[in-house]
């Protein structure tokens, strides 16, 4: 049998016929028609006015730290319960990262600690240069609160939406949420350019000003002129090309992941322990991966257990994210709670997600976790 993937690329006609297109126009080097098309389709699709092709997510969110100013001395508010770019990106402006737990009904940021670290910092006149917000597995943060504090206190709110290109929070697209928003087309995401990433805005100067920054900083003039520090951060035309392909098929590949998730919580739900990362009102999400709860005090197996019972039949897994103040490269930040986020680090397991998964493939993952949950299965020692 072969294996199965958590979230493979899934890839079709369409991203080899744009891709041959760009390589018979001869358009194979950073820019061209692809990335500038590309551009315009995804902002059109999120509802904005204006985006930038960029090499990865991490320098999207890089980039939209720097155009708010943030620098060394500065803090800025950072989920603890995400991947490690999004706090990686406040580590390269010179700023500090300080750590928000994770709320129960969404596994996003929790609002109402965003609210009382400012506050309290407002009191100590030491207000944080931005808040990041990711929309985790593919759910969108609670935005409604979030823009709301931000928006009262002057704080610069980016949305991290690496995971979540086509979710929607009350009607309105992932990535369109303050005042910068940031895509991931990696490898494992819903659309994948095999790396890359995009910074939408309805800010046309901000997004000018991020491809200026991308394409190392280059003044006009003949020559190649410098006045500040700039990044080799831009797309190139030929994984543009297989973006356009992707975003054609993009509503299907996110019901497709829906679908994967219903089967899996229909299949999965009347087993003792087993619990779903929570839908959060008002939201519509991706489900970019399917991430399960084992209760340790109900279920029959730990989540690594579990895991490497799939890895024995071929099938690949994940743990729930480590939360970042738990990470050796963080000991010591500072940290508001913590404790939604470990408990969900503990006890989650993230299973085979993809688009292309088929229902087969997917029948064999839920045998698997049946065998094991339901005490028919010897775990691995």
């Amino acid at each position: 049998m072969a294996r199965i993937f958590l979230s493979p690329p899934d890839v079709g006609p369409d991203e080899r016929e744009l891709l041959l297109d760009a390589v018979d126009s001869n358009w194979v080097s950073p820019l061209g028609p692809h990335v500038d098309a590309f551009e315009r389709e995804l902002a059109a699709y999120v509802g904005v006015g204006h985006a930038a092709a960029l090499s990865s997510g991490t320098a999207g969110l890089h980039l939209a730290l720097l155009l708010h100013g943030v620098g060394p001395g500065d803090e800025v508010l950072v989920p603890t319960l995400t991947f490690i770019a999004t706090a990686s990106a406040v580590i390269y402006t010179g700023a500090t990262p300080v750590f928000v737990d994770a709320e129960p009904s969404t596994w996003c940021v929790d609002p109402a600690l965003v609210d009382t670290a400012l506050r309290r910092r407002v009191k100590a006149g030491r207000l944080p240069k931005a808040v990041i917000a990711v929309d985790l597995y593919g759910q969108c943060a609670d935005y409604d609160e979030l823009e709301a504090v931000c928006g009262e206190l002057g704080v610069a709110l980016i949305e991290d939406a690496a995971e979540a290109l086509g979710a929607r929070y009350h009607g309105r697209a992932a990535g369109s949420f303050g005042r910068l928003g940031v895509f991931s087309f990696n490898g494992n995401k819903i659309i994948t350019t095999s790396g890359g990433g995009m910074l939408v805005s309805d800010d046309r100067a901000l997004v000018e000003r991020a491809r200026f920054l991308a394409t190392q900083a280059r003044d006009p003039a003949p020559h190649y002129e410098h006045s500040t520090v700039g990044f080799n951060y831009r797309m190139s035309n030929l994984l543009a090309a297989v973006g356009r392909g992707q975003l054609r098929h993009l509503d299907e590949k996110v019901a497709r992941r829906r679908a994967i998730n219903r089967r899996y919580r229909a299949a999965l739900a009347d087993l003792p322990g087993v619990g779903f990362l929570p839908n959060a009102a008002g939201g519509e999400p991706t489900n970019w991966l399917t991430v399960i709860t084992l209760d340790p005090a109900a279920a029959a197996a730990t989540p690594e257990e579990l895991r490497v019972a799939l890895e024995a039949a071929d099938i690949e897994a994940r743990p729930a994210w480590k939360p970042m103040h738990l990470q050796p490269v963080f000991a010591g930040a500072e940290r508001l709670g913590g404790q939604v986020a470990e408990r969900i680090f503990t006890t989650g397991l993230c299973l085979p997600s993809g688009s292309s998964l088929t229902h087969d493939d997917q029948e064999r993952v839920i045998a698997t976790i049946r065998s094991v949950l339901a005490g028919s299965h010897q775990v691995p020692a």
